[in-house]
């Protein structure tokens, strides 16, 4: 099993991450084309990136505003049963957030394009909570 994990800091209170990172409209603005579903254990998020792209996860995780966990449940073969974890820990104003997507079968070249992406995604979170920002779903990886 592969795992990555990242931390960085956002300039923010972790509520206002949280709300980024386990609604719908927060999703949207930085990762998702399309999302629905709510932030309460158990519940089910249809996570959507255009054409050929309908992903399904599991709440498995759901503790505002410290911490949001995402089973994959329908995705490619690679993110099948994988797991994204944001930990947020507020100081002094600043949101500390450690993000993992854990269990990948293989350090394979989706796994490295992954990292790749997860790197200009979480960036556009820490725009978007910081300035507002929001980028055109077409446009997010070339920013």
């Amino acid at each position: 099993m592969a795992d990555l994990d990242y931390l960085f800091p956002i300039k923010s209170s972790s509520s206002k991450v949280f709300n980024a990172i386990a609604t719908p409209e927060g999703l949207n603005s930085w990762w998702t084309k399309t999302c629905s579903g709510s932030p309460i254990e158990g519940n089910e998020y249809e996570l959507g990136f255009g054409s050929g792209y309908q992903w399904r996860a599991r709440v498995a995780r759901a503790t505002p505003p410290s911490d949001f966990e995402l089973l994959i449940t329908e995705a490619d073969a690679d993110w099948q049963g994988s797991r994204l974890v944001f930990r947020l820990s507020d100081s002094n104003g600043v949101t500390n957030v450690q993000f993992q997507h854990l269990g990948w079968p293989t350090e394979n070249e989706h796994f490295r394009i992954s990292c790749y992406c997860w790197a200009m995604y979480l960036r556009l979170l820490r725009r978007y909570v910081e300035f507002g920002e929001r980028v055109a779903y077409e446009d997010r990886l070339d920013v």
